[in-house]
């Protein structure tokens, strides 16, 4: 039995980057005789077993046949006499198909070393074609990796792999799970322009997809192109370290003016409304968790209003802190609003710019959450308690604004 550190915790060290998990591939053992030395079997597809003091994973080589569509479609084959050649052979690229004997000596057949030297993404091997989730990883590892380009003849895989059909095999949760994975990268930005460069943006997220070429008003945009933008506006959010709903909700705040008329460009009157539809469908099809689509779905409503904060009248105010439930979830709140100043940074120019609409919104949420609502109900008084609470927290927040609009002027 031989024991070898294999992927990305090879692939970083070379790199010089942090390794977070060690994966090891085991030649020439059975799964009778891992357990027998301890190791606990966790595979269902193939025999994976963990350490048993360290944890870490160990799986036995194997190869791999394609039988049907889609990344699941193998049949594996792990006898003992399956090779590391052939184990790695069966890898998605070249720099994650390096092997580390427990001398310390690499092992390299497929000339992975050479292409962390160059920074090149490049397949093993015409199997590469197989598995559409190589896609996805390619493309997000182009958002990890950010130094890095794909090689010209692993593209043309790519796009061969889209217009083949295989792509559309990519079952829902594989693709928000690499697609989470991406947008906590370093630039998320490039793994988009990878999917949309082979053309599989187009298949996975035609809603994003759509938005390039669309134009928006210079004067507010001067990249004027809207895919720009929202590419821009998700790379602030990762700069800023926000959290993945955050990002996500950046992603996806514009998806409106995608379905805009040619016509009415470069405006988009009623986008928000749209972008809230469009958000749902693209929810529902790649399954995203709750949390993120609550926080995509206002966003995409409220990003407008939360701009226009400081024009807008109390009761306005208050109606946005009552939609978005804010004063029962401060926290998604908070969220919101590192969302709209991502939207409203996410342009060349305003990356530093002051955001005082945020401000606004978070005095006037701390006002309303400052009402004692429970002292109101207990008052005696038991008609129309909610008015009576709604009505103070209005107050309250015209007071710590300042505001002294008349409630019955027209909305800004």
């Amino acid at each position: 039995m031989q024991i070898y550190a294999v992927g990305g915790a090879v692939r970083d060290e070379l790199l010089g980057l942090p390794v977070q998990d060690r994966d090891y591939v085991v030649v020439g053992s059975t799964p009778e005789a891992m357990a027998r030395l301890g190791y606990q079997p966790v595979g269902r597809d193939f025999p994976v077993f963990l350490h048993p003091v360290t944890h870490d994973e160990y799986a036995l080589a194997r190869t791999e046949r394609k039988t049907t569509r889609g990344y699941k479609g193998f049949e594996v084959s792990a006898a003992p006499a399956v090779t590391l050649e052939q184990d790695l052979a069966r890898r998605d690229l070249t720099i994650n198909a390096i092997a580390k004997a427990e001398s310390g000596e690499l092992v390299d057949p497929y000339g992975g070393c050479r292409d962390i030297e160059a920074r090149v993404l490049r397949h093993v091997s015409a199997a590469f074609v197989e598995d559409p989730v190589r896609v996805l990883r390619v493309a997000r590892f182009m958002a990890r990796f950010t130094d890095f380009s794909v090689a010209p003849e692993t593209m043309a895989l790519m796009r061969e792999m889209v217009s083949s059909g295989e792509v559309d095999h990519l079952v829902p949760e594989r693709v928000w799970q690499e697609l989470a994975r991406g947008l906590m990268e370093a630039q998320p930005s490039r793994m988009f322009e990878t999917l949309r460069a082979c053309a599989a943006l187009a298949r996975i997220m035609p809603e994003v997809d759509r938005l390039f070429g669309v134009p928006q008003p210079p004067q507010y945009h001067p990249e004027i192109d809207t895919g720009i933008h929202v590419m821009l506006v998700v790379d602030y959010a990762a700069a800023q370290h926000y959290s993945l709903a955050v990002r996500f909700a950046a992603l996806t705040h514009d998806l409106g003016k995608g379905t805009t008329p040619p016509g009415e460009w470069p405006r988009h009157h009623g986008h928000e409304a749209r972008s809230v539809g469009l958000v749902k469908t693209l929810c529902q099809r790649v399954r995203v968790p709750n949390g993120c689509r609550d926080l995509a779905l206002i966003t995409a409503r409220y990003h407008g209003d939360a701009h226009r904060a400081l024009q807008l009248r109390p009761a306005t105010i208050l109606n946005m802190l009552e939609a978005t439930d804010a004063l029962r979830r401060p926290e998604r709140f908070a969220q919101f609003l590192q969302a709209c100043e991502c939207d409203a940074r996410g342009r060349p120019g305003f990356e530093t710019c002051a955001y005082p609409a945020a401000d606004h919104l978070r005095t006037a949420l701390a006002a309303a959450q400052g009402v004692d609502a429970g002292a109101i109900a207990r008052s005696g008084e038991t008609n129309d308690v909610g008015e009576r609470i709604r009505a103070a927290r209005l107050q309250a927040i015209r007071h710590a604004l300042g505001a002294a609009q008349d409630d019955d002027a027209p909305q800004s």
